[in-house]
């Protein structure tokens, strides 16, 4: 009795395939009637006991219709066409209750194209371009000037979207106003001509005052605030509505403010890579006037996987410059795109790949890139290396440019002599923070620091004539090599000299300054600075400290 039930109430079989081969001549729903007599069923009886077979049917029951495109539905036959738009062809504006409209992907009864001329949803199907290319703009939206696929489009994409076709809603109103001018009417101005003629009653001035003015302040207005919006969202939807603002306004307005922004994206947004790709394939086919023809490959920026941009950060190439096809070339970016990728390192404390990238990149903005190789030294001491770090700030990073010590400031030259005292440096990302300080190397001796910070001192003339460089000197020397957590030096306690000594450089110091006045060279006295007249009361002796300071006196 049960096999007979289950006969009874076996209709058919309903098999989904997502397989558009055209096997399946593009049907996603395939129905099998098991009613079918003697042939089929030994057919099916011998496909159960085929070892090969990749399908095996255990039992029927009645078919239950899933949702479908409506070109597959097998309730009502479907007509295709590559691109017929005016009314339904045959049959294809039939629809079940699970039929579904290709191009708005809701119900086909929601749809409300499903039978417009000129539109006429029911007539879409997969297998034609033109409608694919109308479901991508559906789905898409503004998204599909970009070329991208449906499964690159997330959340982000689509808010970037979402804002780009409002601006562009409202940017093609004011550009209107903008072209459309607004006529000045006529005022009771005095009137300069000869003859004079009574206010109002000239006809040349009352021209004049009838000209149309054309103001371009509302179009800039509504551009920034969208631009100062953008910097503010997520990186893909800002990438959308900056290139998407470049579109729209490449003919009327100069895109150097968005692709510097567009420029910076690049390098600090980890964008994948197909996304990476079209943004820069979008941004080349944009159609811009002559005046910004350079413009037009300002987006082809490095990637960091690039050979010689990796070599230059690993240290394998230290000028920046490879032989090609032998043709030399050349690590040469614009100064936004430098400046973003030393930030980047700097965010990830890549210290040492900062300072190869920046002795061995070029640039065009010459001032820009040496303010930024200004920073070398710091970087050196961040990594622990400062007798590199005092070298680079004597010696300058290529021929065409001076020395950093030149362009010192007294802070700054204060913040140096602390660093190569103590062998620690601020935690922050610049040498002027107020953060803790950590220690990170082995401080220089204080013969070579008296030698550096004198050399310091008249490479910079400015920094020479300022009386607190000098404390800051002496100040550091007399300090302790150990350094609070606050920045702060520890003085050192030293005993009091003895009477004699002090006596003696209270009778040596007048002639000293008069020495000093008439501009001659100037010889301590040996007496009173000899070891033996201080060593007797504890004071510590340095003989090469002693030295040096002789020899640059």
């Amino acid at each position: 009795m049960g096999t007979s039930k289950r006969e009874e109430e076996e209709q058919s079989i309903i098999l989904i395939s997502d397989d558009e081969a055209e096997s399946t001549a593009g049907n996603s729903v395939l129905l099998v009637d098991p009613l079918e007599e003697s042939a089929l069923e030994e057919q099916k009886s011998e496909e159960v006991v085929d070892e090969e077979c990749e399908l095996v049917v255990t039992f029927c029951k009645q078919a239950k219709v899933m949702p479908h495109a409506r070109y597959d539905c097998t309730m009502h036959p479907f007509e295709r066409m590559e691109s017929d738009t005016c009314s339904p062809l045959g049959k294809n504006a039939d629809i079940c209750n699970q039929c579904y409209c290709y191009i708005c992907d809701k119900l086909a009864s929601e749809c409300q194209n499903w039978t417009t001329p000129s539109l006429c949803h029911c007539n879409a199907h997969n297998k034609s371009k033109f409608w694919k290319e109308q479901r991508d703009f559906a789905l898409a939206g503004v998204l599909v000037m970009f070329n991208l696929e449906l499964t690159d489009i997330d959340a982000d994409l689509r808010h970037g979207g979402s804002l780009l076709i409002k601006f562009i809603q409202e940017l093609s109103l004011e550009y209107n106003k903008y072209l459309t001018g607004k006529r000045i009417p006529p005022t009771q101005h005095e009137c300069f001509c000869l003859p004079k003629w009574p206010p109002g009653q000239c006809n040349i001035c009352r021209s004049r005052n009838m000209e149309v003015v054309y103001r371009y302040s509302g179009v800039f207005a509504l551009v920034t605030r969208f631009l100062n919006q953008a910097e503010r969202e997520s990186p893909k939807a800002a990438a959308v509505m900056f290139l998407g603002a470049a579109k729209e306004i490449a003919l009327h307005k100069d895109p150097a403010l968005i692709t510097t922004q567009l420029q910076r994206m690049l390098v600090l947004c980890d964008f994948p890579k197909n996304l990476y790709e079209k943004f820069i394939h979008f941004f080349q086919s944009i159609s811009l006037p002559c005046h910004c023809f350079g413009f037009s490959n300002s987006l082809n920026v490095v990637p960091w996987d690039h050979v010689l941009l990796t070599t230059v950060l690993k240290g394998q190439n230290i000028t920046g410059q490879r032989t090609q096809k032998g043709r030399k070339v050349f690590l040469w970016e614009t100064l936004p795109v430098i400046e973003a990728r030393v930030e980047k390192l700097v965010d990830k404390e890549n210290y040492k790949e900062v300072v190869r990238y920046l002795r061995a990149v070029k640039c065009d903005d010459t001032k820009g890139l040496r303010d930024l190789r200004d920073k070398i030294p710091f970087y050196l001491c961040k990594t622990g290396d400062f007798p590199d770090a005092a070298h680079s700030l004597l010696f300058p990073s290529n021929s065409f440019a001076c020395c950093t010590a030149c362009r010192l400031m007294p802070l700054q030259f204060e913040v140096y002599l602390k660093m190569f005292k103590t062998g620690s440096v601020p935690t922050g990302k610049d040498m002027l923070d107020s953060g803790p300080w950590v220690t990170v190397g082995s401080p220089l001796k204080d013969g070579v620091l008296i030698k550096q910070a004198l050399k310091l001192l008249y490479s910079n003339m400015s920094l020479y004539r300022n009386p607190k460089c000098w404390s800051s000197l002496i100040m550091t020397l007399g300090s302790s090599n150990l350094l609070e957590k606050s920045g702060h030096l520890h003085p050192l306690s030293l005993k009091e000299p003895p009477l004699e000594f002090q006596k003696g450089v209270l009778a040596a110091s007048g002639g000293l300054l008069e020495e000093l006045k008439a501009k001659i060279n100037v010889s301590l006295p040996p007496a009173i600075f000899s070891p033996h007249v201080i060593a007797p009361r504890g004071l510590s002796y340095s003989r090469s400290a002693s030295s040096t300071t002789d020899a640059f006196l």
